[in-house]
């Protein structure tokens, strides 16, 4: 997926206003979500007073789909390639793969509830987010997976393309786009959206063909997308790479030409106006420079760090700025669909750092998964609203003497007795910004 704009925010909502790389709804206000760090300072701050570190009761009487959450972690820290990010200040990569070991030994010791609460706040110590003013803020919005009807061939009614990464786009050795290669050799910038569009030059690349030019729009924001073929076959399809350019909202265009009211503005509200107008998908759509690259892949969509993401469990973070793969609790509200319509209230529950996207800059902001398909895009497009990040990492005195992290080793070593083996995926879906 998923994964990297926006400066001064109020009314982000979901899909394009949220992750990998979510478009956004902004308007004026007196915080900047995406106010960068101050040189030298990390996101991550030790809470020494325990009356700060938050009640985690309710969160831990709620652990489904945790422990494979946890897992698809471990994978990533199995992979050498995952060592070169660390240390994260005093966090060392040894003991996130403890910490991440230890929660998955209490879960299978049966804890729950108060008992897991009693035994988090005796086993970890608790770094919260300096969010966007050093006091906590963090901006909490959500993202999903959409599906689209689609097929591989085009046809009058499948005419919009995505396409697949062409041969002249070069990557870095940590996958940042360098630009394109030209016929004598030297490297330039690739060209924007509006240059790509205008010529013929990714004919060929054609990879899936959508009905809808938003619905291209829509995959490119989110950075993959499931494909409902005419023989009624699913397949999906995640991000490969990206022209390079930074992401520009079309929705705080859409904000200012009052296309849509503040108060309005959501997904469908977007889908449901570019109904009405077609004729100006391509004028606001251009306004975005950045272009998105696609690959089939197979399974559950997956993240920036190159494994599944869970729906309620993943969340999508910047990465420059926050310890990968790490174990969260986040603080903030959350809409749930319940009896027909939707409630939003508090909401506490633990995530895992496993994604980026192209609107998530800065400690200051945060997008949660949803999962897939339409629900979840309603669920998605009505999240925004302020919250706090806790990261957990295991106290000196509870670390174990041995730490494993490779996905294959059976022998349970440093995990307090445990033989979880944890096999690594095959899947390549991911968000925007895969690393």
């Amino acid at each position: 997926m998923r994964r990297k704009g926006l400066l001064v925010v109020l009314a982000l909502m979901g899909l394009l206003f949220a992750g990998c790389q979510q478009d956004q709804v902004v308007e004026e206000d007196e915080k900047d979500y995406e106010k960068p760090l101050p040189p030298g300072q990390l996101a991550l701050r030790k809470i020494t007073d325990p009356s700060q570190i938050p009640d985690f009761t309710i969160a831990a009487c709620d652990t489904s789909n945790l422990r494979s959450a946890i897992k698809n972690s471990l994978n990533y820290m199995a992979k050498p390639s995952s060592q070169q990010f660390f240390p994260y200040g005093d966090i060392s990569h040894r003991k996130v793969v403890a910490s991440l070991q230890e929660f998955v030994n209490m879960l299978d010791s049966g804890l729950s509830g108060r008992e897991l609460a009693a035994a988090i706040k005796r086993k970890y110590d608790v770094y919260i987010s300096v969010g966007c003013d050093n006091m906590g803020t963090v901006l909490f919005t959500g993202y999903y997976t959409p599906i689209f009807d689609g097929s591989m061939k085009r046809t009058a009614r499948f005419k919009y393309p995505l396409y697949s990464k062409p041969d002249d786009l070069v990557k870095g050795a940590n996958g940042e786009i360098l630009g394109r290669r030209t016929a004598n050799g030297s490297i330039v910038d690739y060209p924007s959206r509006t240059d790509i569009e205008a010529s013929d030059m990714l004919e060929g690349n054609e990879l899936v063909w959508l009905s809808d030019p938003f619905e291209v729009y829509i995959a490119h924001v989110q950075g993959s997308a499931k494909i409902r073929l005419p023989d009624g076959k699913l397949i999906t399809v995640g991000y490969a790479a990206t022209n390079g350019h930074k992401y520009q909202s079309v929705s705080k265009q859409m904000l200012k030409n009052s296309a849509i009211p503040a108060d309005k503005m959501s997904l469908k509200a977007m889908i449901d106006y570019f109904k009405v107008h077609p004729e100006e998908v391509d004028d606001y759509v251009s306004q975005n420079p950045r272009f998105v690259f696609f690959q089939i892949s197979r399974g559950a969509p997956r993240g920036s760090l190159n494994e599944p993401v869970t729906p309620w469990r993943t969340i999508a973070t910047d990465k420059s700025v926050y310890p990968r793969a790490s174990l969260v609790f986040m603080s903030s509200k959350m809409p749930r669909s319940i009896g027909g319509r939707t409630v939003t209230s508090n909401y506490t529950g633990f995530v895992l750092d496993q994604d980026t996207g192209g609107a998530i800059r800065a400690p200051g902001r945060c997008d949660v998964y949803l999962g897939q398909g339409e629900e979840a895009g309603r669920l998605a497009g009505q999240v925004y609203h302020e919250g706090k990040l806790y990261y957990l990492f295991l106290k000196p005195e509870h670390m174990p003497s041995n730490v494993f992290a490779s996905p294959d080793d059976s022998s349970g070593a440093g995990t307090g007795g445990s033989s979880n083996t944890w096999r690594s995926r095959s899947q390549s879906q991911q968000r925007e910004e895969w690393e």
